[in-house]
């Protein structure tokens, strides 16, 4: 038995000078240390020998055990300097190399847009405000004078989650919400998501939408001309011109389509605008005596005009974008072409 302690010191002190690592170290710790090392085993053997012997050979295990360890920890700290020094070395930084130019990011073309609109209305004097995406039928259509039988509640237009409860497919409910909360003067602007079932390059299933409303006493067709005028002069340039063309819209009364003279050909006729030297970008029109009747308020007292816009619709006139499905598709080489405020041509 005391040869084999000498056998065990042998063996565990050459394991411990030959670990080339801290974790080969602790394998060869576990082997002659552990609770089922050879040194452990060789300690509960002590059963085996006469009475008179026992206390000797204790002693000389658990001597050797300190020696062990002893070895085993100054071992430990030697690895661990030799492994930091080669960390080191590989971690050295040449202060002499040219710097390493990180990515920007730049704000999306369509909050571009979003925020630019927002502070020409505000700067009119309107106010921000919002509403549910998740909406009621009521709100989404009857409020606007669009009635059970009308094209737009068609299945395959607009997103139902139940017989009242849908997707909202306009901002304009949070114009009727507004109003029935509300009396005149009221000047607001509606930006959010939409969702309509429609997918082109052209049109996306989830869209953005900002849809302005003035409702106050003599509020005039011209009103909403002039609104509109310094609108498209700000987003576009001081030489842009607009011209309204006769609609229909249920909740207006007249309503009128909002052209403006080409960005690209100035007006001079292009592929862009099919050589009519215009593009279309909102709706628009003098809310409809029905849906001020709707929220309580006297058509013969106050009226109002409203007008709604695609924010893609209009980031792809600005931008000189010919596919819808970029603005979603997150190609950094697309966006990083928005990271200054001038435009592009795809």
């Amino acid at each position: 038995m005391l040869n084999r302690v000498e056998e065990i010191r042998k063996s565990a002190l050459a394991a411990c000078a030959q670990a080339a690592s801290v974790k080969e170290l602790e394998q060869a710790r576990v082997k002659f240390l552990g609770k089922k090392g050879e040194l452990t085993l060789l300690l509960r053997s002590t059963g085996q020998l006469p009475p008179e012997e026992r206390p000797k050979f204790g002693r000389l295990v658990n001597e050797l055990r300190d020696e062990l360890e002893a070895a085993w920890n100054q071992r430990e700290e030697q690895l661990f300097r030799e492994e930091e020094e080669r960390r080191l070395q590989a971690e050295t930084i040449d202060v002499t190399l040219p710097g390493r130019t990180i990515a920007r990011g730049s704000v999306h073309p369509i909050t571009r847009i979003i925020e630019e609109t927002k502070a020409i209305f505000m700067y009119m004097g309107y106010e921000v405000v919002e509403g549910p995406e998740v909406e009621w039928d009521y709100y989404n259509f009857e409020a606007l004078n669009i009635p059970p039988d009308h094209p737009a509640r068609d299945m395959q237009d607009t997103f139902f989650i139940t017989e009242e409860l849908l997707l909202r497919s306009q901002t304009s409910p949070v114009q009727v919400r507004v109003m029935e909360k509300r009396q005149p003067p009221i000047r607001i602007l509606a930006p959010g998501k939409v969702y309509r079932a429609d997918s082109d390059i052209t049109h996306s299933p989830m869209f953005h939408q900002i849809e302005g409303l003035v409702v106050d006493r003599g509020i005039t067709f011209a009103d909403l001309k002039g609104t509109l005028e310094l609108f498209a002069r700000r987003m576009f340039g001081p030489d842009i011109k607009i011209r309204l063309r006769p609609s229909y819209f249920p909740f207006t009364e007249p309503s009128a389509e909002v052209d403006v003279s080409c960005i690209i050909c100035r007006g001079a006729g292009c592929r862009v605008c099919k050589d009519t030297g215009w593009l279309e970008i909102l709706g628009s029109g003098m809310v409809d005596p029905r849906v001020l009747k709707g929220v309580g308020y006297d058509p013969q007292e106050v009226s109002g005009f409203a007008f709604g816009m695609g924010v893609e619709r209009i980031a792809m006139l600005k931008y000189g974008v010919n596919d819808i499905r970029l603005f979603f598709e997150n190609d950094v080489r697309f966006l990083a072409q928005f990271g200054s405020q001038g435009g592009l041509l795809c």
